[in-house]
């Protein structure tokens, strides 16, 4: 589970800053920048969603406990 947590971040970050290379960069007349960074931006929010639910439903079967802080001092 934590790699797959780590290689969702990882993904996350790619599809960030790919968005920003094609918001900065200049693209050719072919295909609009503004369509090619909303459908990075469109996956990292994917990624994001898939990796929210993913740790939902591993939290609910068990595979992950939260630590948390103690709530009475030691």
């Amino acid at each position: 589970m934590n790699i797959f947590i780590a290689i969702a971040f990882l993904g996350i970050l790619a599809a960030l800053s790919t968005a920003l290379l094609f918001m900065l960069r200049g693209d050719t007349e072919d295909t609009p920048k503004s369509s090619r960074m909303m459908r990075a931006l469109a996956f990292r929010v994917a990624i994001s969603v898939v990796l929210f639910l993913c740790i939902l439903i591993s939290w609910k079967m068990g595979w992950i406990r939260p630590t948390g802080i103690p709530l009475t001092p030691v």
